[in-house]
């Protein structure tokens, strides 16, 4: 990631995209999770970050998402019902 980050041309505009729970690299040696802890604070830098509601592939997708989501809730989100609140009212909201 810093080789790559390093290289950034003037007036370049870069998108860095990934999803940190589909690391596969060797080791899990991935400069993804530790990006925004490092460039956080640099001018000219943004994060956005997309959650299983950005989701518009098919609604088996959406699903998918939503159930890995709550196989790694704690008990404790369960217990209080905000482990997969959200999705449930956007489903409702699109009609599903």
């Amino acid at each position: 990631m810093k080789m790559f980050l390093t290289r950034i041309g003037f007036g370049s505009k870069v998108v860095v995209t990934g999803d940190i729970t589909q690391i596969d690299v060797p080791g899990g040696r991935s400069g993804l999770p530790g990006l925004q802890d490092v460039l956080g604070e640099v001018t000219g830098v943004s994060f956005v970050h997309l959650t299983r509601h950005d989701v518009v592939r098919a609604r088996i997708v959406a699903d998918i998402v939503s159930a890995y989501e709550a196989a790694e809730s704690t008990p404790a989100q369960v217990a209080n019902g905000s482990a997969g609140n959200r999705a449930r009212r956007r489903a409702a909201a699109r009609g599903r």
